[in-house]
């Protein structure tokens, strides 16, 4: 890959190993990682960056499976100068490196409720990319606009309707780099806000693998939404009951295993490779849908190339 632009102020780094930037610690190297300095820096860089190379913004890779043959495109990681949280009235405006629990916390202080962000995975980033949410809640419910840099370098503020969030989704141009988002939050009694956020952490804590190496939900509930912790919230087409149903709990292919806590949870459980992960994904979509019939979709996103190996084996 030639023609990247070199004169930039954050990092710059030519066939970077992303195994140690994901929380599932698998995948092969990027072509080329950048960490800019700032929304100038990324500007400068995305406007004098080819048109024809392929672009990848990446957050904390809380939900992601970077293949072990590695990504041949330019990974964008946001970090600091991309993580500031303003709270102004009921507005609170976010860099999208900031993390969603630190956001549902300072929030909170200050009297406002974005606490179903507080047991999300990763940053507000992907948050708004997926249209996370739990509890009833999601990221559509509270934000007024996204800020973010087109391929071209030039900054554009985006609707809610235009990015048109759905479950676990949005229609965010590829190669579009999201840097900021605007939320308007319900107010509340900052103690009573607390208190809702630490009995969420402690339900969380019991029932999900939270000490493992996972990247939170692997497959969308077949309902389409996301659980609401209600009494009345049913588990038949949840994806954890459907995959226990296939007798499926427990499941492992190599260094890779659905969780015995919880099964929706896919867990490397010291040395599964990428592809040890994605083969065990896919078996269980395979048998779950022979058992049941319900054909589950990846919630973890995958990217990048399997190794040569891998693809050989694959066609075997």
């Amino acid at each position: 890959m030639t023609d990247i632009p070199q004169n930039v102020r954050g990092s710059l780094t030519r066939d970077r190993l992303l195994s140690d930037l994901t929380w599932l610690r698998v995948g092969g190297p990027a072509d080329w990682l950048f960490q800019p300095a700032d929304l100038s820096d990324l500007q400068a860089f995305l406007s004098a960056l080819p048109s024809g190379t392929a672009v990848f913004p990446m957050g904390v890779g809380s939900n992601l499976i970077v293949r072990d043959g590695g990504l041949r495109a330019v990974v964008i990681r946001m970090g600091r100068g991309f993580n500031d949280i303003v709270i102004d009235g009921t507005r609170v405006t976010v860099g999208v490196a900031a993390l969603d629990a630190h956001v549902a916390k300072k929030a909170a202080v200050a009297g406002l409720d974005l606490t179903f962000l507080r047991t999300i995975p990763g940053a507000i980033g992907g948050a708004v990319r997926m249209n996370a949410g739990c509890y009833g809640s999601y990221v559509a419910d509270v934000l007024v606009s996204a800020q973010a840099v087109t391929r071209a370098g030039a900054l554009v503020t985006l609707a809610p309707e235009t990015l048109n969030l759905g479950y676990r989704s949005s229609d965010l141009p590829d190669g579009w780099v999201l840097v900021s988002a605007t939320f308007e939050a319900p107010t509340g009694d900052p103690a009573e806000l607390a208190e809702r956020m630490a009995a969420q952490i402690a339900r969380r804590d019991a029932s999900q693998p939270t000490k493992e190496r996972t990247a939170g939900s692997t497959f969308r509930n077949p309902a389409g939404f996301s659980s609401t912790g209600r009494a009345d919230d049913v588990h038949d087409l949840k994806a954890w009951k459907v995959i226990d149903d296939a007798g499926l709990r427990g499941a492992r292919r190599g260094g890779a295993q659905m969780s015995e806590m919880h099964p929706n949870f896919l867990v490397n459980t010291g040395g599964a490779s990428a592809s040890d992960l994605e083969g065990l994904g896919e078996e269980v979509r395979k048998k779950v849908f022979q058992h049941s019939g319900i054909e589950l979709h990846w919630e973890i996103m995958r990217i990048g190339e399997p190794t040569r190996e891998t693809a050989a084996d694959n066609d075997r």
